[in-house]
């Protein structure tokens, strides 16, 4: 019935029966046997089939969402029982934002270490995109990032915070006497931003057809270069995380991002598998969740 049941799942998140069945590597017709044979074992329908679409029964609905936390808990419990099996150590995979200057992770990181010792930690770091496919191909549990795209059922979405953006600037410009600041009054100005080589193309074109910054573009590979770089008045530097941010003593001045009279905002998410066997990723999150409460 496990099986079946995976079948179904696959079947409403992806609302096809061809793209289910390419997923699972089986034709189809035999995806399609398989959801009846689960109707059938069931004793009522979860779909109502209409031409070549279909949509979920009221006991569909609530079957399919209550089967999630069933096959989630069955896979945590699978994990835990193999690791007593085996005796391997547990461990925990968290992706970071390469950019995210807050303090929030790094406490919720502190005290996941100090309550779970037996727990091997260790972090990946990434941008936007190359986070996104360590979580997809499954080489992290979980990954602290911002929202750029549509949420996917395939995975929790867990929003920690929605915050106002900010830049970054060298406390000697003229543009740090600015209360408030437009990506058009930035547009002589060049924008430093924290990419790998690899992602620099995409990490600039996210700058320039959502936020809207139009100048030029220099990179750094980490944090701390980039903010020599805006001291040293070479650009400014979008921040990322600024519901915790560490003060920067008379060498940088922050100044909020605006469209218009709005400010720009962006949602920071916590995002992991909703199949993820792991039994300390939710653990994780409702600490990482605590710190930004």
């Amino acid at each position: 019935m496990l099986r079946r049941l995976r079948y179904f799942q696959s079947v409403v998140r992806l609302n096809s029966f061809s793209q289910a069945a390419e997923e699972n590597y089986i034709s189809q017709s035999a995806i399609s046997q398989q959801i009846q044979a689960l109707e059938k074992e069931l004793g009522f329908p979860l779909l109502e089939r209409k031409n070549r679409g279909f949509t979920l029964t009221a006991a569909g609905a609530y079957f399919y969402q209550k089967s999630l936390s069933f096959t989630a808990e069955y896979e945590k419990m699978c994990a835990e029982a193999a690791q007593i099996a085996q005796g391997d150590p547990a461990g925990l995979t968290i992706g970071y934002l390469r950019c995210y200057s807050g303090s929030e992770f790094h406490r919720a990181l502190a005290e996941f270490a100090a309550r779970r010792p037996e727990v091997n930690l260790s972090v990946e770091y990434g941008n936007h995109e190359e986070l996104y496919a360590l979580l997809r191909t499954g080489r992290v549990d979980l990954v602290l990032n911002d929202q750029r795209r549509a949420f996917s059922q395939e995975y929790v979405n867990l929003i920690l915070t929605t915050c106002r953006s900010l830049v970054e600037v060298s406390a000697r410009s003229p543009l740090a006497q600015l209360e408030r600041i437009s990506p058009e009054q930035l547009k002589d100005v060049p924008c430093i931003l924290i990419a790998s080589p690899a992602q620099r193309e995409t990490e600039q074109a996210y700058y320039q057809q959502v936020v809207g910054f139009s100048g030029e573009f220099l990179y750094a590979e980490n944090l701390e270069e980039a903010r020599l770089m805006v001291i040293g008045r070479r650009g400014f530097l979008p921040v990322e995380g600024v519901s915790a941010l560490p003060t920067m003593g008379t060498s940088i001045a922050r100044i909020p991002l605006v469209r218009g009279n709005e400010p720009i905002c962006r949602n920071y998410c916590a995002f992991w598998r909703r199949q993820n066997a792991n039994p300390y990723v939710t653990e994780f999150a409702e600490m990482l969740k605590a710190q930004f409460a």
